[in-house]
Parts: C-alpha cells; structure tokens; sequence
C-alpha cells in the first residue's frame, strides 16, 4: 500500500508597507513634523527570522509660526536619536525616555528662547517589530487601526473635551463639535517634567491586511471615520497617506494635515514539502518457507534428470 505525501502548511505571514504624507493645509507655514524610517532588523525569535522594523512618528506643533516648527521637529528628532537604529527590546520603556528627553529638550529651548507663548508639541509614534507594533502617544495627534473594514481610535486624546467625554458631560459627537476641541490637557514642552503616566503605550499584534494610521488633529473639522475608512482601504500605503491629505485640502481644512501609514500586506512563506519515506517490502516468513521450497524440487529435479542422462 502506497503511502501519500505529507505536505506541511504554508504559514501566514506579513510585511509592512510605509507610506507617508503632510500638507499646510489651510495654514501659511506647516508646524507639523512627521517621520517613517526603517531600522535594523530586530533579531529572531527561536526558530523565526529577523523582523523588519520601523520607527513612524507625527507631531504637530504650536507656540506661533516660528515656535511650533521648532518643536515638533525637536520631538521628532529627540525620538529618533533615543530609539537608535537598533532599539531594544521593551519598546515601551524606550517611549518613555523618549518622550521624557524630548519633553526636556522642547521645553529648554521655549525658555532659551523667552517667547511670550509656550512651546509645545504632540506626538504619536509607534515601533513596528514585524507584526507587532508599539504605539505611543501625547497631545491629540491619533493612532487608528483599521482591521476588516473597521476603525478604532487606538490613542486616547489628552484634550479638555475628551475628558468630559469621558466623565459624561459631553457626548462624542458634542465634543467634535465643541469651540474647546483643541484645547489641550498635556503635550511635549509645556511643563519642566513630562507627567509620569505620560506617554500613553498601547501593544497590538498586526493581522493581513491591517492598516495602522498615525496622523495630526487636522483632520477631524474634515474628515469622518467613514472618510478615513474609504482613503485607507483599496490601496497602497503611501496612496493612501497621499489621498488623506489631498481630501482633507479639498474638505478646506483650517490646520495643518499630516498621515503615516503603515499596511500589513499578506505574503506566504513557502516551505519544502516534506515527502514520506517509503519503507521496503518485507516478505513475510510463510512466502520465504514457499520459495525455498520452490528452489529445493527445482533442484532435486534437475539431479534426476543428469543421473537419467549418465
């Protein structure tokens, strides 16, 4: 009886496309800094390979023209400097030294600088490990998780009106709409030491298909989760990140825009089938005893037949 080959099962797996985008918006200069680099790989599980990695960031500044450029790309480039191109491996620790660095480094130059207005920023910033991803945040600037045509705000906004959200004083829809949406709660620059709670660290696992949005308050006046739905599905990551932007020009958005978005693409990792080794027939006892027999009348016979001859 033959035996079948035995295939093993292609895993799923996944790679990380990046795209990224910003605009002025409906503003003269752009105070919004963003950033999306590859690092080093990050080394292998037991028996896995080494993940892809990625540093993605949005922050939006404020402080007036001059100041709110000078602190977003400040956190930006405190971040990247922090994390290093070769991170370790508690992502969330690093955030909060990060943030922490970034904070004091913001809030150093506002007071070199003896502006009347504060200096400060927002920022949003994930680690992609392959499919794992890190995400943390201060301010209002958003990361989103769109997964089987559903979005989810992953990020809580650090905002009056969210906290009022939250207490029930306002419903979600009243706070979109309330003159007190942009104020906010906490940012990067505004205070000497960054709150200890702060930043805010969310861990999630990518699936196929994923995509993961990071991107400034810009456009909430403008676009809904609908809209952001329809931008981000049907295309690739920096199609996706491009057609943000430009709808949120088109919607005349007041502020500036800016999107990072990082897509889960499926992939199979195909595998050598691994074939079963036939093992060889064995006669059994009864079949051997036959033929033995067989060979010895042979041989008897053909003795007789040489004594007939002679």
């Amino acid at each position: 009886m033959s035996q079948l080959q035995k295939i093993e099962p292609s895993p799923l797996d996944l790679v990380v496309a990046i795209g990224a985008a910003t605009d002025i918006g409906g503003r003269a200069s752009n105070e919004d800094s963003i950033h999306a680099a590859e690092l080093a790989e990050s080394p292998p599980a037991p028996g896995g390979a080494p993940a892809p990695t990625f540093l993605l960031a949005v922050a939006d500044g404020m402080g007036g023209h001059a100041d709110g450029e000078v602190a977003s790309r400040l956190a930006i480039e405190t971040l990247a400097a922090a994390i290093g191109n070769e991170p370790g491996p508690d992502a969330g620790v690093l955030f909060k030294q990060a943030f922490r660095r970034a904070n004091e480094a913001i809030y150093d130059e506002g007071a070199a600088t003896g502006g009347d207005r504060p200096m400060g920023t927002t920022l949003v910033a994930a680690l992609l490990r392959g499919k794992y991803a890190t995400v943390a945040s201060v301010g209002d600037s958003r990361a989103y998780l769109l997964r089987a045509k559903g979005l989810t705000q992953i990020t809580r906004d650090h905002t009056f009106v969210a906290e009022e959200v939250e207490r029930g004083a306002l419903t979600a829809e009243q706070a979109r709409r309330s003159p007190q949406r942009n104020v906010l709660t906490q940012a990067l620059g505004f205070r000497q030491k960054l709150d200890s709670k702060l930043p805010a660290v969310y861990e999630l696992t990518l699936l196929p298909d994923d995509r993961l949005l990071l991107c400034s308050d810009g456009f909430s006046d403008v676009l809904d989760n609908a809209d952001l739905i329809a931008a981000l599905l049907g295309r690739n990551a920096p199609a996706a990140a491009q057609l943000l932007v430009d709808l949120a020009r088109e919607r005349g958005a007041t502020d500036n825009v800016s999107a990072v978005v990082a897509e889960a693409v499926p992939t199979r990792v195909s595998t050598v089938p691994v074939a079963a080794v036939r093992p060889r027939a064995r006669l059994s006892t009864p079949v051997i005893i036959l033929i033995a027999a067989i060979v010895i009348i042979v041989l008897v016979a053909a003795g007789i037949l040489l004594t007939s001859n002679f």
